[in-house]
C-alpha cells in the first residue's frame, strides 16, 4: 500500500467511491486500522473522552494532540493521518490557529488538521490552508461547543438547517479540502453533500454522505465497565470489551491455580548451573 496524500483522497471522492475514517490514539491500533485499508485515520478530539475518561474534549491540550498524533503518524503506512486541533488552540484568531496547526504537523508527522466550526473559523482554515497545510472541516454537532448547544442533534429547524448549509460552504470556501458532517439528520447532510464540491465524512449524519467514521472505541464495542451508553447512529462490530475481561478473568484464575506459567512459557536451566550441579 502506497502513502496516501489529499489528492488520493479526493481522487477517490470523484470516482464516486465511499471514503472511511476511523479514529486511532496509539501505535498499535493505528497499525491495525491502516493495514486493514481505512482511507484516514483522525486522531480526535475525543481522546478526552474514551482514553483520558473525561466527560468532555475540552480539557484536551496540543501537547497530548502531539503525543498521540506521533504514535499514529508512525503507524500509518497508507492512511492520510488527520489531528484534532484542539479546544482554544484556533479560535482566538488566524495567526495563533496558524502558528498552532504548524506546530501539530511538524511535531508529530501528521498530514492535515480538523476544525470545528464553519462561518467563525473561516479566516482560520483560510490563513492555515494558505501555508500548504490542509484542513478537515467540522461542522452540525461539535463537541468543543457542548455548553452552548448540548450533544443533540443539530439542524432539524429551518433557521438551524440554514446554518449548518451555510457553514458548511463556508468551510469549502476558505480551502478545506473536505468536512465532517456530525449529528444532523439524514435529508441535510444529503443536500450539503450534493451542494459541496469536497467531500462529506459524517457521523450520525446518515448514509448519504461521500465517506463515514466511527470512534474506534465505538467500532470495536470497547467501553469501561459501566458504560454501556451507545449513540443511535454507532453500530459494534465486535465486543472487545468481553474479550478483554474473558482474557482477564482467566489469566487471574490461572495464575491463582498455579497453571501459569508452565514449562511451555518459562526457560530451561542454562548448562553453565547444570554443569555445576
Amino acid at each position: 500500500m502506497s502513502k496516501k496524500y489529499v489528492p488520493d483522497i479526493l481522487k477517490k471522492y470523484q470516482t464516486g467511491e465511499k471514503l472511511v475514517m476511523v479514529t486511532a490514539y496509539d501505535y498499535t491500533f493505528a497499525s491495525l486500522f491502516d493495514h486493514a485499508g481505512v482511507d484516514m485515520l483522525l486522531v480526535g478530539d475525543s481522546l478526552g473522552n474514551v482514553v483520558q475518561g473525561k466527560e468532555s474534549t475540552l480539557a484536551v491540550t496540543v501537547e497530548q494532540t502531539i503525543y498521540h498524533s506521533e504514535q499514529v503518524a508512525r503507524a500509518a503506512k497508507s492512511a492520510l493521518v488527520i489531528a484534532d486541533m484542539p479546544f482554544m488552540s484556533y479560535q482566538l484568531n488566524a495567526e495563533e490557529a496558524l502558528r498552532q496547526a504548524g506546530n501539530i504537523m511538524k511535531e508529530s508527522g501528521v498530514g492535515a488538521v480538523k476544525l470545528e466550526g464553519g462561518q467563525k473559523v473561516k479566516e482560520a482554515i483560510e490563513k492555515i490552508t494558505s501555508a500548504g497545510i490542509p484542513v478537515v472541516g467540522h461542522v452540525g454537532l461539535t463537541p468543543q461547543s457542548i455548553h452552548q448547544t448540548g450533544l443533540k442533534v443539530q439542524g432539524r429547524k429551518s433557521k438551524d438547517e440554514k446554518r449548518v448549509i451555510e457553514d458548511a460552504r463556508a468551510v469549502e470556501a476558505a480551502g478545506a479540502f473536505c468536512v465532517v458532517l456530525e449529528g444532523i439528520p439524514e435529508d441535510l447532510a444529503r443536500r450539503v453533500t450534493k451542494e459541496l464540491s469536497i467531500p462529506t465524512i459524517g457521523i450520525g449524519a446518515g448514509v448519504h454522505c461521500s465517506g463515514q467514521v466511527l470512534v474506534m472505541h465505538d467500532l470495536l464495542g470497547l467501553k469501561p465497565v459501566g458504560n454501556d451508553f451507545s449513540p443511535k447512529f454507532v453500530k459494534k462490530y465486535t465486543d472487545l470489551r468481553e474479550a478483554v475481561l474473558s482474557a482477564a478473568k482467566q489469566f487471574i484464575s490461572e495464575v491463582e491455580d498455579g497453571q501459569f506459567p508452565t514449562e511451555e512459557h518459562s526457560y530451561g536451566s542454562s548448562k553453565a548451573l547444570k554443569a555445576v550441579k
